[in-house]
Order: structure tokens, then C-alpha cells, then sequence
């Protein structure tokens, strides 16, 4: 995928309320999404919070009070207003900001908008309670709302002309979506189970002794709580270390809203690492200052050139 934006023609005054709608719907709802991609220039700021603004009210859908069948009806919904949005029947005029600022996005940059489909999916998966047995089941389910929003992402900030193995860049954003989906998942392993739903594979909880669930602040008698979040951890730092070999293929902003956004959430699976019982307690999080520490670094470059050294030494 060969970088191909242009300099910004005339937006109308429509698209660009529009477009502060997405930006507004994301600084409210997505503060570490929100700090990476403040790093990018306009355009593509613009369009990843079309897709942000969008990929939530999917994600609103299900996890809202709304009874199941009714859930369904509206993900059906949604998914045509996707039509709408790829087949360009949405006007400038349109009463859904949402869709006006994707549309007009999708019109500016080559996102791959199936992928949204498959979010869409994985929702309906979540509506439908699916469990996951191993890792890979899990990792399907994480493919649709994580994977995609990888690629999805990878549409918008498009790759450097050259860039070596560059035809895997795809792969590799998808697999950082995967890291970044399972540290959420450790995160807020308590909130979901609270919520009715259980992520982690039932053959891991069955290792260590967690079949019981967590609904409480404490692990279940007699388990090794620890010992599954460490070998969560360790899964979620491959799919990490996978996942970065994308930085040296962007350029230098893209790169930096990617280390950025991955930044933080490493620095999360560090803290769930260091206290696993921390996630059973509350919400584990980062301050803004850290945020803001991980966006320099990653603007300045660091991460991307440690993972090209990297890569190097493995070819030596």
C-alpha cells in the first residue's frame, strides 16, 4: 500500500462539522485512541476519528441495555448504513454526521471498509454470548474487532514508498489490534464478567484454576490468578513484538500515533504484570503525564528505530 495523500482540497463546511462531531465523540470516549492520533495531520486525524466515531456506536450497540433481538435489528441497521457509506449514497447533507465523515473519508484514503463488517460480527458475538475455548477461538473474535481496525487504520495511514516487506503490513497491523484487544481484555476481565461475558479461553482458566470466573475482587479459591495473567501477558508481548515490525513501514507521524497508542498499552500489561490482582480491584489506567511521555517518545521516533535494529540483528 503505496502512500497516495494529496494536499487537502476545499472541505465544505458540512464535512467539517461533521468531522467535529468524530473528533468530539473520540477525545470524549477514547482518551488513549485520542492521544495517538492527535500526533497525525489533519486529514488523517479526521478520518481515524470518523472511524473511531463510527466503530463505537457499533461497539455502543452491544454493549448497551438494549434487549438481544433488538441489538441484532440495529447491528443490521448499522451494517447498511456501511452500504450506504461504501456504495457513496451518503450526501453532504446527511443528518448522520457519523456517516457524512466517513463517507467523505473513505473518499480520501483507501480503507479497506469491510473491515467494519467484521466488527460488526464480532459484536454479534458478544450479543449472542459466545465463549471461547483456546486461543484460537479467542483470536477470531479478536480478529474482527481489533484485527480490523489494524487494517482499517493501516487504510488511513498508508505506507512509505520502499519500505521493506511492506506487502506484510496488513499482517502486522492486524496483529497489533490483537495485542491491544488482549491486554483490554485483562484489563477489564472483572467488568466483563460482571457484565455476563468471560474472554479468556476456557482451556487457560481450566490450567490455572480460574473456571470459576471473577466475579469478585479476589481470585477464586485455590487458583493461580497470577500465573494466568502472567502467561496472558507474555502472549499479549509476542502479538506486541509481531505487531511492531509495522513501524518502520510508516511514516514518521503514522509511525508516532501507532507507538503511541501501542505505547500505552504496553505500559498497561506492565502494571497488570506487576500487580495481576490490580485488575480485580479496578480499573487499571494510566496518568496523562505517562500518556504523554509514551506520545514523545513515540514521536520522536524511538520505538520505530528500535524495532528496525531489531529486525536488522535477526537478518544478520
Amino acid at each position: 500500500m503505496i502512500r497516495t495523500v494529496e494536499s487537502e482540497p476545499h472541505t465544505s463546511a458540512p464535512v467539517l462539522a461533521a468531522y467535529s462531531y468524530c473528533e468530539a465523540v473520540t477525545g470524549r470516549q477514547a482518551r488513549n485512541f485520542a492521544y495517538g492520533i492527535r500526533l497525525l495531520p489533519t486529514p488523517q486525524r479526521r478520518a481515524m476519528s470518523a472511524l473511531y466515531a463510527f466503530s463505537r456506536r457499533v461497539d455502543d450497540i452491544g454493549d448497551g441495555p438494549l434487549a438481544g433481538e433488538v441489538k441484532v435489528a440495529r447491528l443490521e441497521e448499522t451494517r447498511a448504513l456501511l452500504t450506504r457509506i461504501r456504495e457513496g449514497e451518503v450526501g453532504e447533507d446527511d443528518i448522520d454526521p457519523v456517516a457524512v465523515a466517513l463517507t467523505h473519508a473513505a473518499s480520501h484514503f483507501p480503507i479497506p471498509l469491510a473491515g467494519l463488517d467484521e466488527l460488526i460480527d464480532g459484536v454479534q458475538m458478544d450479543v449472542r454470548g459466545e465463549t471461547y475455548e483456546t486461543w484460537d477461538d479467542l483470536k477470531a473474535y479478536c480478529r474482527c474487532v481489533a484485527g480490523a481496525i489494524g487494517r482499517l487504520s493501516l487504510g488511513v495511514f498508508g505506507t512509505e514508498p520502499g519500505a521493506r516487506g511492506v506487502e506484510r503490513a496488513p499482517e502486522y497491523a492486524d496483529t497489533l489490534g490483537l495485542a491491544l484487544q488482549l491486554t483490554n481484555i485483562l484489563r477489564d476481565v472483572r467488568e466483563d464478567a460482571e457484565g455476563g461475558r468471560t474472554y479468556l479461553p476456557a482451556d487457560d482458566l481450566a490450567k490455572f484454576g480460574c473456571s470459576a470466573g471473577f466475579s469478585g475482587p479476589r481470585p477464586p479459591e485455590g487458583s493461580d490468578f497470577a500465573g494466568l495473567v502472567h502467561f496472558e501477558v507474555r502472549r499479549a508481548r509476542a502479538l506486541f513484538a509481531e505487531g511492531y515490525r509495522l513501524l518502520p513501514m510508516l511514516d514518521r507521524r503514522s509511525g508516532a500515533c501507532v507507538a503511541a497508542m501501542a505505547g500505552i498499552y504496553r505500559r498497561l500489561l506492565d502494571r497488570i504484570e506487576r500487580d495481576p490482582e490490580a485488575v480485580l480491584r479496578g480499573r487499571v489506567s494510566l496518568p496523562g503525564r505517562e500518556k504523554a511521555y509514551v506520545a514523545v517518545r513515540g514521536l520522536s521516533g524511538l520505538d520505530a528505530r528500535h524495532v528496525t535494529r531489531r529486525a536488522v540483528r535477526r537478518r544478520v
